[in-house]
């Protein structure tokens, strides 16, 4: 475990936006959630992925059970409710089981995963964790309910892969949710109607929550948006509403360059200026910058990865 205190040298951008206004910011508050990046390597090769993962990918590493158990115990000291897992796809980690085994004798848990070949092909091992001491639930991408749109994304035969992998997990005992991509122009009643309409015709829980995210687009891209000064987060949002963003109640682990790395949120692990720290109590004393491109999806539209009420 990498316990050096270091934090990288920030620009003038993470303080103040081009206008010379102070940058808006998140003052954490506590550690409510703890994502792990569990790495970029993915058995799909999505090319909307807002980690750009594929087969094999190494941007960030596959993490191991002994990379994250001083974080797990370092957490729960510091009182988290909820630990979560994204990739990448968590089951290409070889440890992944043995890391929720872990986690869920501590805390309920929840997993991200395309629902696909890695899940399907390990439900024997998954299936050990029915009996964990505190519930794990997963999340599954169906990103439109469209198999022929779906697929054009994410690979043929990923559609009715993911909707088995559901089914299967839902057999199981687990609770699963939906994440799906969300157009500007949508009509929002009538698409999550189709997704019921979906589930119904595959024989799996209607009432699935589902979880909508705009284009977050692939790590690095430039995009323009507004910038959020601290006028616009005290004048568009209240001290109760900025404590709803993941910024404020949780933090994500990543390994880079074989060292274990606290960014700021799900979202900005692109970004070295979000590098936090080596240890979370660190991490916890930094102010997180509205800098990134996707922290204005979070201040505009409420967007969050995370399912903590």
């Amino acid at each position: 475990m990498d316990v050096i205190c270091r934090q990288p040298a920030r620009s003038e951008a993470w303080y103040q936006t081009p206008a010379g206004d102070p940058r808006g910011y998140i003052q954490p508050h506590m550690l409510r959630e703890l994502w792990f990046m569990t790495g970029t390597a993915c058995n799909l090769s999505c090319p909307f992925c807002l980690e750009g993962s594929k087969p094999a990918d190494d941007r960030l590493g596959l993490v191991k059970l002994q990379d994250v158990e001083p974080f797990i115990h370092e957490a729960v000291d510091l009182g988290v409710e909820q630990f979560s897992f994204t990739g990448g796809e968590p089951f290409v980690a070889k440890d992944m089981v043995k890391i929720l085994q872990l986690a869920s004798d501590h805390r309920p848990c929840l997993v991200l995963t395309n629902g696909t070949e890695p899940v399907l092909k390990r439900l024997k091992q998954i299936e050990t964790l029915q009996n964990s001491k505190h519930p794990i639930s997963f999340r599954i991408s169906i990103d439109w309910p469209d198999q022929e749109k779906h697929d054009a994304g994410r690979g043929e035969g990923s559609f009715d892969q993911a909707l088995q992998g559901i089914s299967a997990l839902h057999k199981l005992g687990f609770p699963v949710s939906v994440a799906r991509q969300m157009a500007a122009d949508e009509d929002t009643p009538a698409v999550e109607a189709e997704y019921r309409e979906l589930f119904r015709r595959y024989h799996i829980p209607t009432d699935m929550r589902l979880v909508a995210f705009p284009d977050f687009h692939p790590p690095g891209s430039h995009i323009t948006t507004p910038h959020i000064s601290e006028d616009c987060m005290t004048s568009y949002h209240t001290a109760e509403s900025r404590g709803h963003f993941m910024c404020a109640f949780s933090k994500m682990v990543v390994k880079s360059e074989g060292k274990m790395r606290v960014y700021a949120c799900t979202l900005v692990d692109d970004d070295p200026e979000y590098d936090l720290g080596g240890t979370l109590r660190e991490s916890m004393e930094a102010r997180v910058s509205m800098k990134h491109h996707r922290c204005f999806s979070c201040f505009s539209l409420g967007s969050s990865c995370s399912e903590i009420g």
